[in-house]
């Protein structure tokens, strides 16, 4: 294998440039998609069926067609109907947090669902309204418990986030498929991006560790 170390050092500003726009989109995806993903949770555990029944039907289409088709639909459909035109980061924006928000919405879901009921009847006994009872109690308590999913679900969605190439987002892996178009090599653009991934994802789980220990001990 003649691995070419001069193409990667020639491609290194765009891959810069990618890895930006892949952590600004990724950040985009968990912010968006964690907001989203909180009120869908809520909604679906209603007691109300006619209120749960749009919110299963979000969380059942979004987890159960690929990405890859749900990225495709937003950017060639959804998008110009909102915009009058194709825009690729926009598209990538909408469709990773529309995306995540179905899991993290079942994340929420199951954390919330794990407090013990008495944990509400007291609360409500101290007054409390459902909304204060859910804001200052139930949720507290289910966040450490969704910490290790949400990380998972984060670090899913910074590797997801390569397929938005596919609609020209200039990426890592738009750079990747780029080099590789140019000089038919498969090892130098690909083991570039993987380690890059690499790098992002272990950077987040470090992060998402020491907040889980600093959690757990207080």
């Amino acid at each position: 294998m003649n691995f070419n170390l001069e193409i990667i050092w020639e491609y290194a500003p765009f891959f810069l440039k990618g890895t930006l726009l892949t952590i600004g989109l990724s950040f985009a995806g968990i912010l968006f998609g964690t907001i989203l993903g909180l009120f869908i949770g809520l909604g679906k555990i209603s007691r109300n069926k006619l209120v749960a029944f749009p919110f299963q039907c979000y969380i059942t289409f979004f987890r159960g067609t690929p990405l890859l088709v749900q990225i495709f639909l937003i950017h060639f459909g959804l998008v110009p109907a909102l915009i009058n035109e194709t825009n690729p980061i926009f598209a990538g924006i909408l469709a990773l947090s529309l995306n995540a928000a179905a899991y993290i919405a079942e994340i929420f879901r199951a954390g919330i669902q794990s407090i013990d009921r008495g944990q509400m009847e007291a609360a409500r006994s101290l007054g409390m309204n459902h909304i204060q009872a859910m804001r200052y109690i139930i949720l507290p308590q289910a966040f450490k418990r969704m910490i290790p999913p949400l990380g998972n679900e984060f670090i899913i969605l910074i590797k997801d986030s390569s397929l938005i190439a596919f609609i020209a987002a200039p990426e890592i892996m738009y750079w990747a498929r780029a080099m590789q178009g140019k000089y038919f090599k498969a090892w130098e653009p690909y083991l570039t991006a993987a380690l890059i991934y690499l790098v992002l994802t272990l950077t987040l789980s470090i992060i998402l560790n020491r907040l889980e220990r600093r959690l757990a001990t207080e």
